[in-house]
């Protein structure tokens, strides 16, 4: 078997990618582990900067997005009982958009199938050869070989993407907390997200729809899930998120919860002869950026862009810079994430000292044009190249 780009993992990142390359006429095949149920329904993140809105409009994946999208101009952070509203559009002229990952896969795979994509669900990838270039994967209980001229490693944190980059050179931090995340059938509580800092820990209010919230607390790195059943969990985002306005917390069944590890982390280089990592195969970002899906979404427009120019041109030139392009994105997007992280998380280890100056810090923040700006521009997205 053989096509143009063998695209390693069924995401957002692959997805996305092998839709950009057949409208540039690049036949492309996606391999994906895991069966089309588990992708389209796994919860993952949600708030899409302005560059991937339009990417994803541009593309011809808009539809539902900008139907049911949650639109915000703006972002709360709340500490020392007191919310400080951050007017992300008057400060950048952009947007941020609520959008669950798992509509954004079925979108995507809704409109690859239409255009006859090939999308194998259930084929997982083995080996990658990137000098071949050839993908081996397992499907069906069978062993077959993908022949192509470019390969994507998509594939994620655990994928065989990255270990087929010989000498790649990782960079990470462990954060001394995690993220305990539900979703619950109730009406948001809050039209934009809330940040709340708070002595006892971080909480987060997102939405995930009109119907449904998205709520985050911050706990120990090794808690256990069985540690907070639903009274406990309510009480204490209650206590975290709660204002001296009369402000209030609405309560509702949860259908889903986890515990997240906090962690941040870069491989370079992002390129091994025809093998071109993306997404979370090269980096991850702690969440409280909202940084991870949109950096796949630009290093996928990066890699199709630079494909789009060899295959109409012969030009391999963009190819050769996709690794210092992606990076520098990266990185910018992994200190702005790392920035919020300590700006907003109660460390367990900091002393008094420390926590009077981030105290001061989410001061100046809220009362700096100047600094909540820096925050604005970076939190809706810088430009994708």
């Amino acid at each position: 078997m053989r096509t143009q780009v063998a695209i390693v993992g069924g995401g957002p990142a692959g997805l996305l990618l092998s839709r950009l390359l057949h409208r540039q006429g690049i036949a492309s095949v996606v391999l994906e582990g895991r069966d089309r149920a588990y992708v389209e329904h796994r919860q993952r993140a949600g708030m899409l900067e302005q560059g991937t809105t339009d990417v994803l409009r541009g593309c011809g994946a808009g539809e539902r997005l900008d139907r049911e999208g949650l639109v915000h101009h703006g972002l709360e952070l709340r500490f020392g009982g007191a919310g400080h509203r951050i007017p992300l559009t008057d400060l950048t002229g952009r947007t941020v958009t609520v959008y669950a990952q798992t509509e954004i896969v079925k979108d995507l795979v809704a409109l690859r199938l239409a255009d006859g994509g090939d999308v194998r669900f259930g084929a997982r990838a083995v080996e990658i050869d990137p000098s071949g270039p050839s993908v081996t994967y397992r499907q069906d209980g069978r062993t077959h070989t993908l022949d192509c001229d470019y390969i994507a490693g998509c594939d994620g944190f655990h994928g065989v993407g990255r270990p087929a980059v010989p000498g790649v050179r990782t960079f990470s931090r462990e954060y001394p907390f995690a993220w305990l995340g539900i979703l619950a059938d109730v009406p948001p509580s809050t039209g934009e997200l809330i940040y709340a800092h708070h002595d006892r820990g971080f909480a987060l209010h997102s939405l995930r729809s009109p119907a449904v919230s998205r709520l985050y607390l911050q706990v120990a790195p090794d808690e256990e899930i069985a540690a907070w059943p639903d009274a406990r969990i309510w009480d204490e985002l209650a206590v975290r998120l709660g204002t001296g306005d009369g402000w209030t917390l609405d309560e509702g069944p949860i259908t889903d919860r986890s515990i997240t590890p906090m962690r941040s982390f870069v491989a370079e280089p992002m390129r091994h002869d025809r093998l071109f990592l993306a997404g979370d195969a090269a980096h991850i970002v702690p969440p409280t950026g909202a940084k991870g899906l949109n950096l796949a979404v630009s290093d996928v427009t990066v890699l199709a862009r630079a494909l789009t120019e060899r295959y109409a041109s012969g030009s391999e030139a963009l190819l050769d810079s996709y690794s210092a392009t992606c990076l520098r994105r990266v990185w910018r997007a992994e200190h702005f994430s790392y920035w919020m992280t300590t700006l907003l998380h109660t460390d367990p280890q900091a002393d008094d000292f420390a926590r009077r100056l981030q105290r001061s810090h989410l001061d100046y923040v809220a009362s700096s044009p100047a600094a909540a700006a820096s925050l604005a521009e970076n939190y809706t997205g810088l430009p994708l190249t």
